[in-house]
């Protein structure tokens, strides 16, 4: 390669070309979104979730930064911001990888073997832990609350519109943190 940025525009590219919807943000090739299915026969197959990528100046030599804008109930993504706790991003990243290593290898590793003993959600990691069952049905039930196709088209265009309005009173007698899409800006 004769540079970060032709490499960039040629993973961004080789991503579009395959079965990935991406969204780019801003008209660049920095930031840009990923419609991403959970894996066959787990506990996410059936899930769909939008997830934000930044490319840094340095990419492929530097990692890209990833995150999971729908909410996702699993013991190595923060339940608030999204963020991915995965070593081969992290830490062991190698210009030798490429953006469809993200989304074919390493995300799908990620939600087939959770790693509850490196938690960035402590709330999942314990549950996996200590009630493997109410951990599997917990994981299904935000799959069916959070990770549907409806979910990601609006996740970040209808956050602010007020759609808590169209809620039911019977819907609504539950605390607030039960009302899907609406994180902190």
């Amino acid at each position: 390669m004769s540079s970060p940025s032709k490499r960039r525009e040629m993973d961004v590219m080789k991503l579009m070309m395959s079965d990935y919807t991406v969204e780019t943000i801003n008209d660049g090739l920095s930031e840009f979104n990923v419609e991403f299915h959970g894996p066959k026969e787990s506990l996410y197959e059936g899930g769909v979730w939008k997830i934000r990528v930044e490319l840094p100046d340095a990419y492929p030599y530097k990692s890209p930064s990833i995150g999971f804008v729908n909410k996702i109930f699993h013991p190595n993504v923060d339940e608030l911001s999204g963020s991915v706790c995965l070593d081969v991003i992290n830490q062991s990243w190698s210009p030798m990888f490429d953006l469809l290593n993200v989304f074919e290898v390493f995300l799908p590793q990620l939600l087939l073997y959770p790693n509850a003993s490196d938690p960035l959600n402590g709330d999942a990691a314990s549950l996996m832990m200590k009630d493997k069952k109410l951990y599997d049905q917990k994981v299904k039930e935000y799959c069916e609350r959070y990770a549907k196709k409806e979910n990601i088209s609006n996740s970040t265009a209808g956050e602010e519109s007020g759609d808590e309005e169209d809620i039911s009173e019977e819907e609504s007698g539950s605390s607030d943190d039960d009302i899907p899409g609406h994180a902190d800006p």
